[in-house]
């Protein structure tokens, strides 16, 4: 294109210099002067863009290799190709400084991987193994390079591979080869993720042996403290009691008033008796609550039945959204929840004489059931939810245990916290709706 830019002036000016009276010699040397200036010029123009081009396609070249480290020369101009340069030189640097830090995070990403105390395998969409950690090298007793490549059914873990415990956490009593003892509790969890747009499988398994027997230790403590500390607190007295009613019978002669002191007597061993007796049966229904029936409830219609039983107070009834809202819950269970609730919403409001208001509130996939009082509030919430833990006189403790209990049988929550503005606390019972 720069030859045919340069041919017309060339061709008119040689047809002008040989049709002219000139000589020889000034016509050969202005027609070598022209050409070779044409030509020189020519030649410097391709050279000028072609040059740039080429190494721009060098440096993609290098960029899709992966060598982030060649620069372009040319880059300091104001022309056009100087900008270009520049920019390739700018995106370069932009992708070296991204590929050390995705090297960088990888490494430390199999170092976790690697050091972490969970079996970690990934498969393949033909369930074959493409990852492992040391853990899982140390589950299923074998090394890397023998078990990479080879199916979840000949490592034995067809079986936490199914659709069923996907993205949702399960247990699995079963032995495997590296464990010991063989025969151990297993966390599982399966996901899925993608790698170059094939869908993978990660899986996770997780030994729960050592935490579930602390925590049944810990639970075993706990039940050890709380029967002795009551028992203690029976005991103690009726065997005082007794011994001084022993004595009572063995004196002679004995006091006048000696019946009198035996009915006393009498009458405090058979109250710790009952005492003693009802902490048993509330232990007893605390230990066997029974897993909920859960059929369409309607909310609305429960917390008005509800809100009617308490008779020191009128409860006021919200209705934060203004829809009925439906659950599936056991409705006997999900009463006695509310009637716990609303019982301590109105004690608390009784203390103080203020008022009690309950209402609900809807989400996507959750409802919100609150209960507010204007008592006191809460002094510390850290012993709410300890079983046989009051401060009521004649309170059993269970009530709130009971009901954290029931909401998360029926896969909710149950928080109770002071009021960010004036006296008083918020009970918050969330249901999946």
């Amino acid at each position: 294109m720069s030859l045919g830019a340069g041919l017309p002036g060339v061709f008119i000016s040689l047809l002008l210099l040989w049709g002219g009276n000139y000589s020889p010699k000034v016509r050969w040397t202005l027609t070598i002067f022209i050409v070779g200036t044409w030509l020189a010029v020519s030649f410097a123009l391709r050279s000028r863009v072609v040059r740039p081009l080429q190494t721009i396609s060098n440096l993609l070249a290098a960029v899709r290799e992966g060598d982030y480290s060649i620069r372009a020369r040319g880059a300091k101009g104001a022309d056009s190709l100087a900008e270009v340069m520049r920019e390739v030189n700018a995106l370069g640097e932009t992708l070296r400084t991204q590929r050390i830090g995705a090297v960088e995070a990888t490494a430390l990403l199999r170092a976790v991987i690697a050091e972490i105390d969970v079996a970690i395998f990934a498969f393949d969409p033909h369930e074959q193994l493409r990852l492992i950690n040391r853990a899982g090298e140390r589950l299923l007793a074998d090394h890397m390079e023998r078990l990479i490549g080879r199916t979840a059914t000949e490592l034995g873990l067809i079986d936490c591979l199914q659709p069923s415990v996907e993205d949702a956490p399960h247990t699995l009593n079963r032995s495997f080869s590296g464990a010991q003892p063989n025969q151990r509790t297993w966390g599982v969890r399966r996901s899925t993720f993608r790698e170059r747009g094939m869908p993978h499988q990660l899986l996770v398994i997780s030994d729960l042996s050592q935490p579930l027997r602390e925590e049944e230790r810990r639970a075993w403590q706990r039940i050890v403290r709380v029967i002795g500390h009551e028992l203690n607190n029976s005991l103690a007295p009726i065997k005082s009691i007794a011994g001084s009613l022993t004595t009572l019978l063995t004196r002679e002669p004995r006091p006048n008033d000696w019946g009198e002191d035996m009915q006393r007597g009498l009458h405090v061993v058979s109250s710790r008796a009952e005492s003693l007796s009802r902490f048993m049966e509330s232990y007893a229904r605390l230990a066997k609550l029974p897993p909920p029936r859960q059929e369409p409830l309607d909310v609305a219609a429960l917390i008005r039945r509800v809100a009617v039983l308490e008779t020191r107070l009128r409860v006021e009834i919200v209705n934060g959204d203004g829809l009925a809202a439906t659950v599936r819950a056991d409705v006997d269970q999900l009463e006695q929840l509310w009637i716990n609730l609303m019982r301590n919403a109105a004690d608390a409001a009784l203390a103080t004489a203020g008022g009690v208001r309950v209402g609900w509130r809807t989400d996507v996939d959750y409802m919100d059931i609150w209960v507010e009082d204007d008592g006191m509030g809460l002094a510390s919430s850290a012993n709410l939810f300890v079983p046989f833990f009051t401060t009521k006189p004649g309170g059993t403790g269970i009530g709130l245990v009971l009901s954290r209990q029931i909401a998360e049988a029926h896969g909710g929550t149950l928080s109770l916290e002071n009021k960010s503005h004036g006296g008083g606390c918020i009970a918050r019972l969330r249901l999946p709706l």
